[in-house]
């Protein structure tokens, strides 16, 4: 049983409608295809990056994954639970770090913390939610409201409450976008000791070196699509020096190559 299993996943997104007229009306389209039948598994403990340009389907999986849209076809698992017919058990197995900062501006960063466990059925949580604190630079913050936080340190939150029940499978959709050096550096510090522990970690960025440093294996998307996937260590020597190199290959590949990529 794989940590996180895609079968087959499509998503198309319905065309747009035009005001409230063309709820009465036929699609005038066929919709946009985010998603065109992947099929991937991830294993129990690995570092795996999931990469491609902006507009490849990276977050719409990942939005499948999570529950948050449903897709066109296909099946998706998380720890052998499926993710609609199997929800509560795939959501407890799954802590996902969105790229949005979203939070609620009415409580402090402990509060914030202690009602994301609760909604997990966790209660008397503090000293894992310390530890967590402590390991994002976030002790000093605890009592703070969250909107009195930068967003620097929103970030860091939104981090803590992926990881505040203690999920088997993280998946981290950018996380270190617009954080300063330090947050960077105690964050992976923090998220690779807990892959050493067992925890199966997802990550999609932009910033290679991290995916080339950190990940195991790596899949590639473009337009929807699976164009590579392979341990890492193959796709950077298959492009000649350093993940980036590689990416920018495939990348700018012909479609009648995409097959040799993830060869």
């Amino acid at each position: 049983m794989s940590a996180v299993s895609f079968e087959h996943v499509s998503k198309v997104f319905a065309p747009r409608t035009l005001g409230w007229r063309g709820l009465l009306r036929a699609p005038s389209g066929p919709g946009f295809q985010a998603l065109d039948d992947v099929s991937l598994s991830i294993e129990h403990g690995e570092f795996f990056a999931l990469l491609g340009p902006n507009g490849a389907g990276k977050t719409t999986l990942i939005s499948v994954l999570a529950g948050l849209c449903l897709a066109t076809q296909g099946r998706a698992t998380v720890c052998g639970h499926d993710v609609v017919t199997d929800y509560q058990a795939a959501r407890r197995s799954l802590g996902v770090v969105p790229q949005e900062l979203v939070y609620d501006p009415f409580f402090t960063v402990r509060e914030t913390l202690r009602i994301q466990s609760g909604y997990f059925g966790f209660r008397h949580n503090d000293d894992w939610i310390d530890e967590i604190l402590a390991n994002l630079g976030l002790t000093d913050k605890a009592d703070e409201n969250m909107r009195a936080l930068s967003g620097g340190m929103k970030r860091r939150v939104l981090v803590a409450q992926a990881l505040v029940h203690r999920p088997p499978v993280i998946v981290l959709d950018e996380p270190t976008a617009g954080v300063d050096v330090d947050l960077r550096r105690s964050l992976w510090e923090f998220i690779s000791r807990l892959n050493t522990q067992g925890h199966t970690i997802i990550l999609t960025t932009h910033y290679l070196e991290e995916a080339e440093m950190l990940c195991h294996r790596t899949a590639m998307l473009k337009g929807g699509r699976i164009v590579a996937l392979d341990t890492t260590k193959n796709l950077i020597a298959r492009g000649g020096g350093n993940l980036e190199q590689a990416f920018v290959q495939i990348m700018n590949a012909q479609p009648s190559k995409f097959s040799e990529a993830q060869a």
